[in-house]
């Protein structure tokens, strides 16, 4: 069975590399609509954050290779902030397949910390896409302190094991 996953939640909750991980542990396909929106240069901030316009093209690119993925009876997991409802409605409704959608929650003082580790995006930033993503979506996921390890073994039980696709 076929079936999609989007990992969503604040800029350093750990959901690129959850979403790496599950690729991994699940062969896979991982699609990164942050990678899609820098590509296309859709990542431009008008206002206070990217508009969901830009976020729906990178939909309207991403849907065909998950089609694709899917097709080809690979399962595919998505991930990226998802600022924007309409963003993920789109998707879902544009992409009819089974799926299962996640949000990561952690403080923003775990964010911040988390991105310290890497290409940071600075402070406010954080600040920033933590309160726009605030809103609960699918599963909530505590990702709060947990390793990437205990993040993940937290999502797999809501996933189809293999005997039920």
């Amino acid at each position: 069975m076929c079936y999609y996953i989007i990992i969503r939640g604040p800029a350093g909750a750990g959901k690129t590399e959850i979403s790496k991980r599950l690729t991994k542990h699940l062969k896979g396909c991982h699609i990164s609509m942050d990678v899609i929106l820098h590509k296309n240069k859709l990542d431009t901030i008008k206002g206070r954050c990217i508009p969901k316009e830009k976020f729906l093209k990178a939909n309207k690119l991403a849907i065909p290779l998950a089609i694709k993925k899917l097709e080809s009876g690979k399962i595919v997991i998505f991930d990226g902030c998802f600022y924007h409802k309409t963003q993920i409605i789109h998707l879902t409704k544009n992409l009819p397949y089974r799926h299962f959608i996640f949000t990561l929650k952690a403080s923003v003082g775990n964010c911040i910390s988390r991105d310290k580790g890497r290409r940071s995006i600075g402070e406010k930033s954080i600040r920033a896409v933590h309160k726009l993503v605030s809103f609960d979506y699918g599963n909530v996921i505590i990702a709060n302190k947990k390793t990437p390890e205990q993040t993940l073994q937290t999502i797999i039980p809501y996933l189809p094991t293999s005997s039920s696709n």
